[in-house]
């Protein structure tokens, strides 16, 4: 009694269903991304004008992808699709270090809204078999993620970084004073975060991101 229609098909079938937001700037080669996980090869695309959406099955989860258009006419309209998204998936495109800021300014934005506030994020650092890609370390600095409220930083690890969603303890404040909220007391939520550097056309690196979002999400 009172199985939702998703919960009753991931009880039969044995996967759970999981919405996916697929964004980043225009050319950093979601669309590509996105056929390549649910084909196995590569499509040739042209710059998505509104939406594609694909259902991914990897392990024990059925991954609803929506991939939305990164122009940058059309990212406002990113927010209508912010509803009910458990995982967000953040493609950037290393070799372009003229946008790096554009794209940190874009996914700080977006890290913002209450309606992600649970969603665990996944950066794809792609298009890594460029000659001037950033490495994950620099692309890491560059869009801000150590800086993100109540998150540490684990000690990097080949070709990936991962926010570890605590807080630094706070020290001690003047007579009086109260002490700082706890990790656990923190009055807002705090996802984690996970860097992969990625190659779209060779598929290197996806299913290494898909298999840390898989892990997070079955947690659920």
């Amino acid at each position: 009694m009172g199985l939702t229609v998703s919960a009753l098909f991931s009880r039969i079938f044995g996967k759970k269903q999981m919405r996916i937001l697929m964004v980043g700037l225009d050319a950093a080669g979601k669309t590509t991304i996105l056929y390549k996980l649910k084909l196995g090869e590569i499509v040739t695309t042209i710059p998505t004008i509104g939406f594609n959406v694909e259902t991914v099955e990897y392990k024990n989860i059925c991954f609803t992808v929506w991939d939305v258009g990164g122009q940058d006419k059309i990212r406002p309209l990113w927010r209508h699709y912010f509803q009910n998204t458990q995982g967000l998936i953040f493609v950037v495109d290393s070799n372009d270090r003229e946008r790096a800021q554009e794209s940190a300014d874009e996914l700080q934005k977006m890290l913002q809204e209450d309606e992600l506030r649970d969603a665990v994020l996944l950066v794809f650092a792609n298009k890594q078999d460029m000659p001037n890609a950033m490495p994950v370390s620099e692309l890491t600095d560059k869009l801000g993620l150590q800086s993100l409220r109540s998150r540490t930083v684990s000690p990097p690890r080949s070709g990936w970084v991962r926010g570890a969603g605590r807080a630094a303890p706070g020290g001690q404040g003047p007579p009086g004073a109260e002490r700082p909220p706890s990790p656990l007391t923190l009055p807002f939520s705090s996802p984690q975060w996970y860097v992969q550097a990625t190659c779209a056309t060779q598929g290197t690196g996806l299913y290494d991101g898909l298999d840390w979002l898989s892990h997070e999400l079955s947690k659920r």
